[in-house]
């Protein structure tokens, strides 16, 4: 039987990635029909009974404890970004608010305030919601209404922008996933899941591997057609009091080539906003 369930499903897509040999488990000479952990010996390492887990994997049981959940994490090897999501499958979906994509001025004002550093304001389907000049003269999919998630994926332009382009995409899946483990149902999520799915074959190839992350902080290298060669640090903030917004900034290390050209291209960017 299938799940229909998001816990469910993903303790499914979970188990199949686990080699026995990865858990301590002895390989006998008759050949495996699975890929991965069996239900039952994935039971015996979190200590339930068989039964408990199938149903668990069926979508018949929704409301482990959380030490079950901790159980589970253990045994399918999930570090500590996936077994926060795990444990958010388990929870009832929030409502969602009725104001979600509406950014504060003050926002607006903070992020034009920053001449050097490139600010994003993204909601938690990677929609832009606000921008600022430099954002902009980085990427013209740094416009509000763009989804960078797609973009990302279906835009050429945008692969060339962005060198180490196949680790991208894959923490950009892993952290889109993540933002919804209380909201696996949300209807948006799966319209965007469909369409992506229909239109990217490197978006389903890491859907399907169910891989969540938490990005916080990191390092862009990006070929800009007119800057050229970038390294910048970008910076994940999420922003108070909203739901699901976050600012990514990204910066140029000071006194660097990349500082040079971030700020030529800064003014370059200047006469285009005060044009719009």
């Amino acid at each position: 039987m299938a799940s229909d369930t998001p816990l469910g499903g993903y303790l499914r897509a979970r188990r199949v990635l686990v080699r026995p040999e990865d858990v301590g488990l002895r390989l006998g000479i008759e050949r495996r029909r699975v890929d991965g952990l069996r239900r039952e010996e994935v039971a015996i390492l979190a200590g339930i009974s068989t039964e408990y887990y199938l149903r668990l994997e069926q979508g018949r049981e929704t409301h482990p404890s959380d030490q079950v959940l901790d159980a589970l994490a253990r045994a399918l090897r999930l570090d500590d970004d996936a077994r926060r999501y795990l444990h958010e499958l388990a929870q009832p979906s929030p409502e969602p608010r009725a104001d979600a994509d509406v950014v504060d001025e003050h926002v607006q004002w903070l992020i034009d305030s920053w001449p050097s550093t490139a600010a994003v304001v993204h909601n938690r389907y990677l929609d832009v919601l606000a921008t600022n000049a430099l954002a902009r003269a980085l990427s013209p999919n740094y416009r509000v209404g763009a989804n960078n998630l797609e973009s990302l994926l279906i835009d050429p332009a945008d692969r060339a922008l962005h060198e180490g382009w196949e680790g991208l995409t894959a923490r950009s899946v892993a952290l889109f996933r993540s933002m919804f483990g209380q909201r696996s149902h949300d209807a948006r999520l799966r319209t965007m899941v469909d369409d992506l799915s229909s239109r990217s074959e490197r978006f389903r190839e890491l859907w399907r591997r169910n891989d969540v992350i938490q990005v916080t902080d990191g390092v862009h290298e990006l070929r800009h057609p007119d800057a050229g060669a970038l390294t910048l640090h970008f910076m994940r903030v999420p922003l108070a009091g909203t739901d699901g917004h976050t600012i990514y900034l990204y910066q140029a290390e000071p006194g660097s080539p990349s500082a040079a050209a971030f700020a030529a291209l800064a003014a370059l960017g200047a006469p285009l906003a005060a044009s719009g």
